[in-house]
Parts: structure tokens; sequence; C-alpha cells
């Protein structure tokens, strides 16, 4: 028992008071990590433009990181904001300047990493995969000895869990060597690859699934390492309210739910093209397509046809040969018939600017011939399909398509039956008797083909031109996701 008379138990007593005090009068004066976040209106995610993460889709903002970090901005009642560092390494100096609250960009969680960052609860695993490209008469390699005994060249990004990975390894194979690049994002490494700029990089396994179909003749090799975790990366703070609020937020069952679905849309991405066909793509969207672009942003102005539909639908026609002629002496990018052309005013069908201007509007009057009942994206179908075989024979297959007991107003009804008009017993039912029915069932498929590997060649455009702006401008300023453009296009 204390005696307060005595001095020295006075001092006692008071040392213990402001013990218990001090904490309680402070926290009164301050607060967390999260009720600041939460006060100022807006989450800083510190990302970096790729497909696979944070880009611009028509328009609007997307990608796996963007979509998730969205989720818990909404979650938290605030709105998020973007801080897009020059380079891939830009990530790491950013959070350590404080600069954001989270970092998300398929950061795999390492053991370097951990000693300056915390980790967010984990989202999805990958492997570090050993990617080559396909070259007759050259084996793949099957471990890392192959990469050893060959004098070749290994691209890596700088400051990533594969180059820390590499020099792990280093201990045990001291051949091994490798570059580093704080210029390029991985799509770029895969792309450098494609181009035979490189032998060898090293990316994320699901990165790679997400995007080797959209670059012929590149395969995995080989993993390097075991499933590794990918997770936020937050700094160390005392409080700890804003990893505690992540990982809530990540055990939701409705966030699991939506990683899966997102998890979907961005790395089960599928390139329903062959090889050569996406490799023709490839090369003429670098020596075709720029001389013609602009073309179809004018036409997409005159008419409210999105852009993109029209260039497949023109790459479709002609591959973009403005001098493409049919033996049916249909003419042009568009390959418009003299009385199409007539019809739109074009007088001359080898010029790319008229022929696409002109396509558009031959192609917004064959769409108001589609009943207005019938919705998108079927109604684009419908249109694509009277464009092709005409309106008289789509008319015909509907018609069949109701006979069977189906909705002739759904296109993937419709398109069972437009091939039936190719035999006797169905089109002598009919009034426009018989057609070609398989070709407008090619048709549309494939320019739904060509407008989802132009839309990823757009994506990876768009993330590159974005990140070559950051560079040119050190205080590019961080991206406020409250502006977005109304998306037009169809759902694929």
């Amino acid at each position: 028992m204390f005696d307060i008379s005595r001095k020295k138990d006075a001092i006692q007593a008071l040392v213990i008071f402001l013990m218990f005090c001090i904490p309680v009068l402070l926290s009164w004066n301050s607060k967390t990590q999260l009720g600041a976040i939460i006060e100022s209106g807006s989450l800083k995610m510190v990302t970096r433009n790729s497909p696979s993460t944070y880009f611009i889709e028509k328009g609007e903002p997307a990608g796996f990181e963007y979509d998730l970090a969205k989720a818990y901005a909404e979650h938290l009642g605030i709105k998020l904001e973007l801080v897009l560092p020059e380079s891939f390494s830009g990530i790491f100096s950013t959070m350590k300047a404080r600069n954001g609250h989270i970092a998300g960009a398929m950061l795999t969680v390492t053991d370097d990493r951990e000693k300056a960052f915390e980790f967010s609860a984990p989202f999805l695993t990958t492997t570090a995969a050993v990617v080559y490209r396909t070259t007759k008469g050259v084996k793949a390699p099957k471990d890392l000895n192959d990469l050893v005994a060959k004098d070749k060249t290994i691209l890596v990004l700088a400051n990533s869990s594969h180059a820390e990975l590499l020099a792990r390894l280093q201990t045990t194979h001291p051949t091994l060597k490798w570059k580093e690049s704080s210029e390029h994002s991985a799509v770029e490494l895969l792309e450098k690859l494609h181009n035979k700029e490189i032998d060898y990089t090293v990316v994320d396994s699901i990165t790679f699934d997400a995007q080797k179909s959209f670059f012929p003749g590149l395969q995995k090799a080989f993993d390097l390492n075991e499933p590794q975790d990918l997770a936020w990366i937050l700094n160390p703070h005392s409080d700890r309210s804003l990893k505690s609020s992540v990982d809530r937020f990540m055990a939701l069952e409705s966030t699991q739910k939506l990683i899966k679905k997102l998890k979907k849309k961005y790395f089960n991405r599928f390139n329903p093209l062959n090889f050569y066909d996406t490799a023709s793509f490839k090369e003429d969207m670098e020596e075709r397509f720029p001389k013609i672009e602009q073309y179809f942003y004018m036409a997409e102005q005159e008419t409210d046809i999105d852009w993109q539909l029209l260039a497949a639908i023109a790459y479709q026609e002609s591959h973009w040969n403005p001098d493409a002629v049919s033996p049916t002496g249909v003419k042009g990018i568009m390959m418009l018939t003299n009385d199409a052309a007539s019809e739109v005013g074009v007088t001359d069908r080898t010029d790319p600017q008229q022929s696409i201007i002109g396509g558009a509007h031959y192609l917004v009057s064959v769409m108001n011939k589609i009943p207005e009942r019938i919705k998108q994206p079927d109604h684009t179908w419908f249109a694509l399909a009277g464009y092709n075989i005409g309106y008289g024979h789509l008319e015909d297959a509907r018609v069949l398509t109701s006979r069977a007991g189906l909705n002739p107003d759904k296109w993937d009804d419709v398109k069972q039956h437009l091939p039936l008009l190719t035999k006797e017993r169905y089109f002598n039912t009919v009034r426009y008797g018989y057609a070609r029915g398989y070709e407008p069932v090619h048709y549309v498929s494939n320019i739904r083909k060509y407008m989802k590997l132009l839309s990823w060649e757009v994506q990876v455009r768009q993330a590159k031109r974005q990140s070559e702006e950051a560079d040119m401008n050190p205080d590019h300023p961080s991206w406020d996701d409250t502006a977005v453009v109304k998306d037009i296009l169809p759902t694929l």
C-alpha cells in the first residue's frame, strides 16, 4: 500500500497514473491509419499500366488489380485514386516514400520484400515461368542447366521477384546470367521475346497463361519455383488498422466470389484464332492498320458505330487492304458492292476513307432493318449476318428458328438454322430460297474473334503509351476514377 504522505510513494503513484492515462489522452487526439484514409476520402493505390493489372479499355478503367482495389475502396465508402510510377521498380520507392496506401501489380510475396513491407492476405498464387519462343530445329529448354549451358539472353523485370529468384539460383549455378529491365512491363517482355529480341524471359505463370494465345510461338518451358502468393503491399504501421481492414475484406465471401469472377475475366482469356491467323493479324496491325486507323475514328463520329467493330469488319472483309478485289467484283477495305457504294455515296471504293466511312453508313442502314425489340449484342450480330448474306435470307432463318420452337430474336438460336438454307427441304419452304447459310455464321464468328484480338492489342498499346507518357513527365498526376467514358461496345 502506498503512503501518499511519503514523497517516494507519491512519485510512484504519479508514474503509474501517467502510464495508464497518457495513451488514453493521446487516443482522443489521434486517428488510426485507416481512419485517416477514410477521412481523406480516397484510397491511393500504386500500380502499373498492364493488361493484367490496370489499363484503359474503350474509355473506362479495367484490370484485375484495379477492379479489386476499386471494390475495396467502395467497401470503405471512398474513391480509388491511382498512382502510376515510371517503372516497376518505382512501385517500391513510391511506397517507401509513403505516397501510396497500398500497392497492387501482381506482386509476389518474397522474403526480401517482407523485410521492408507488410503484405495483405493473398488473393492468388503463381509460379515463375521460364518462357521461350519455339524455333524449328531447336529443342526446348527442360531445366535451368539448359539455360546456363547456352549463350542466350535472359531478360526479367528489375527488382522483381524473378530477379530475386535468379540471384538465389545463381549460388548453385554460378554461370547463370541474366539482364534486368526497369523500362518494360511483363507483357512487353513477352512482346520482345515474340519479336526475337531476347531468347528467354521469366514472368508470372498467371500472366503468361492470360497472354500466351496472343503471342503465337511462345511456350512455357518450366517453372523455377513452387506456387507463390500474390498480395498487396502495405507500409508497416503501428496500429495495423489498414492491414486488418484489407485482410477482413479479402476474407469476405463476396470478395472471394469477386476474385473468381475477375480471374475468369482477365486471366482465362482465350484467343479463338489459330497460330497463323494471329501472326498475320499482328503483322497487319503493325504495317497496315496505322495508315487507316484515323478513318475508323471518323466513321465512329459520323455513325456512332464503335470503331473497333468497324475495324474488325474491315479486317474480315479485306485484311485492311485498300486494293482488295473479290471474284464477284466487290472492292476496297470494306468490300462494298457497286449498289452499296452508290447507296452511301462512295465514288471510289478503293479510297480507304470513303470505303470505311461508307461501309459504316451502310452498316447503319442494315442495322435499321433489324427489329428494335432485339437487344444488344444480338442486334449487332443480326446486322452483321444481314450485311453478309442479305436481310431476306436472315429473315428466312428466323422463320425456321421460330418453327423449331426456338427464339428468332436470339443469335445463338438463329445461327443454328442459317445453315439449313443450304438444304432443299428447308429452303423450299421459305420466301427467298437457297443461301450459303454457313457463311454468315462464320462471318459473325470471325468478326467477334478479330474484335477480341484487336481489343487486346489496343490494351497493350494504351498501357505502353501511358507508361511512356509517365516516363516523359516525372510529375505525372495520379489518375482519378471519377471521370469515365461510357462503354458503347456490345458485349462479346
